[in-house]
């Protein structure tokens, strides 16, 4: 049971989730009449609307392309180094409604010989923040307020290898934070290992059943899951480096992300059954530290972690609708002295179990895409290593998470997206991880706004298919933070950006 005041807290998530989707759905009636990257669309030849609703959210095509192992060709260079047989018309197997509605779209499909290219790209986001209340001093090299900032700046490996493996793999810069690093020896790092997720993938028939399967192999908790209902991938896409974040959040997002790494198992079964199976370990102290990770951003280190995913998205027309449930169970050594040069932990573990649940439902209409997202985080903590050391006051814990999202993105050759997303975490009060914190609380809660405009998702760009940008201006507003209401709103942030792939 998670108790009245959980039981309220999931009561008024559920009323925020019908709001947004009632402002989605008054927001069309009152409309005028992977990363999105470039060398994916050099890949496959389409545009990036084929793939995307709203970079980086995903169409079913593009769900196809991810759990396919990025390896559909289709387009005008050759899709791996090494032809293969069927590389010039190579693409997913896709429903023929989906299929007729791609065909329509714009291609450059050629045929063999093709040139190669290596499917590199690159991105940058250049955002203007300005928050309600100053930065906390010292803001070095920031000023308090008003700061233009470029980061991240992303390079990418993105496409296939083979004919049955692909990838995603990022390096990342990420601007200092405000202040500098500290005294953590491990902190100064500006240069990161980002997301990655390297692919096989093949496809075969049992009786009725069309099967896809694979192995995946990656370094952050559901980077690898084709919905944007789950942590990874989940909205908003570009975030300000300045903002004041969403409050604390369930280990599966985000808390191991680049301190991994893991081999899992998926099937997909007759495009409609996802079920998956991963394994994650933590890496040593010293190659987090070589891969520009600083080791002490993670709770501590585990041997091994499983993880789970099964997502049914059954489709009917123009309509797709996903349910589904993923978790991770993980038993962490936390750190002895964080921020020092000793990479020891305790002998005893804290156990982490996330358990959550997600839904998507997608329409695609004549000029627009709506999507709607739902997705809740259970975590219950067993702090028997941090409680034994004074790292926790309580020897047991709890910490929710709940998002609700909508979106429109109308247009065909000139996107405009509107999105809205209420987000709530909520947990137990702990007077030692939460000192700071107002009622030594955790519970954090608001909404954000945005509008994007992406002039080439589904046209081509001026040196198509080379280039892509997205403009958007975004604005985070708190009804309570870090444990209360009072004060809420100083954090809330807005966020002017433009998020140029190359």
């Amino acid at each position: 049971m998670l108790g009245g005041r959980a039981t309220y807290r999931l009561g008024g998530f559920i009323a925020a989730a019908a709001a947004v989707v009632l402002a989605a759905f008054l927001t069309i009636a009152y409309t005028p009449p992977a990363e999105a990257l470039p060398s994916y669309a050099r890949q496959t030849g389409q545009p990036c609307g084929s793939c995307h609703t709203d970079f980086a959210g995903l169409t079913p095509y593009g769900r196809l392309f991810k759990i396919q192992g990025y390896t559909a060709g289709g387009g005008p260079y050759r899709s791996t180094l090494f032809p293969g047989s069927d590389d010039s018309g190579r693409s997913p197997y896709l429903p023929p409604l989906l299929a007729k509605s791609i065909a329509g779209s714009d291609s450059n499909v050629t045929t063999d010989p093709k040139p190669y290219v290596p499917p590199i790209a690159m991105m940058a986001i250049v955002g203007f923040t300005n928050t309600q209340a100053p930065l906390a001093p010292p803001t070095a090299p920031y000023n308090p307020n008003n700061n233009v900032v470029v980061s991240p700046l992303s390079f990418f490996y993105g496409g296939a290898i083979t004919d049955h493996i692909g990838a995603f793999a990022q390096v990342t810069y990420n601007a200092p934070p405000p202040g500098g690093f500290g005294t953590d020896p491990f902190a100064a790092k500006t240069w990161t290992w980002d997301n990655t997720d390297i692919r096989y993938a093949d496809s075969t028939r049992f009786g009725p059943f069309n099967v896809t399967y694979g192995i995946t192999a990656n370094n952050n908790p559901t980077v690898q899951d084709p919905w944007n209902t789950t942590p990874a991938w989940a909205f908003p896409y570009a975030v300000s480096t300045l903002g004041n974040g969403f409050g604390p959040t369930p280990i599966i997002d985000g808390a191991f992300a680049a301190h991994v790494a893991s081999t899992g198992a998926y099937a997909f079964i007759n495009d409609a059954l996802y079920l998956e199976a991963t394994v994650y370990t933590t890496l040593s102290p010293n190659t987090q530290n070589s891969l520009g990770t600083d080791p002490f951003n993670a709770p501590g280190l585990f041997d091994a972690a499983p993880y789970w995913r099964v997502a049914y998205e059954p489709h009917w027309g123009n309509h797709w609708l996903e349910v589904g449930t993923f978790g991770m169970i993980a038993n962490v050594h936390p750190w002895v002295a964080p921020g020092t040069t000793v990479t020891a932990t305790f002998p005893q573990t804290d156990q982490y179990t996330d358990v959550g649940f997600d839904t998507q439902y997608q329409y695609q209409g004549d000029n627009f895409w709506i999507t709607l997202r739902g997705s809740y985080i259970h975590e219950f903590q067993n702090l028997n290593a941090s409680f034994a050391n004074g790292l926790a006051f309580n020897p047991n814990d709890t910490l929710n998470e709940a998002r609700a999202y909508a979106s429109l993105a109308y247009g065909n050759n000139n996107r405009i997206v509107l999105t809205g997303q209420h987000f709530n975490s909520w947990g137990s009060p702990d007077a030692t991880l939460f000192a700071t914190n107002a009622n030594f609380s955790p519970n954090t809660n608001g909404w954000i706004a945005e509008i994007a405009y992406i002039p080439f998702i589904s046209s081509q760009a001026p040196g198509w298919p080379w280039f892509n940008m997205r403009l958007g201006l975004q604005y985070t507003w708190y009804t309570e933070f870090n444990g209360t209401s009072a004060g809420a709103s100083a954090n809330n942030t807005l966020f002017l950006y433009a998020w140029f792939a190359m």
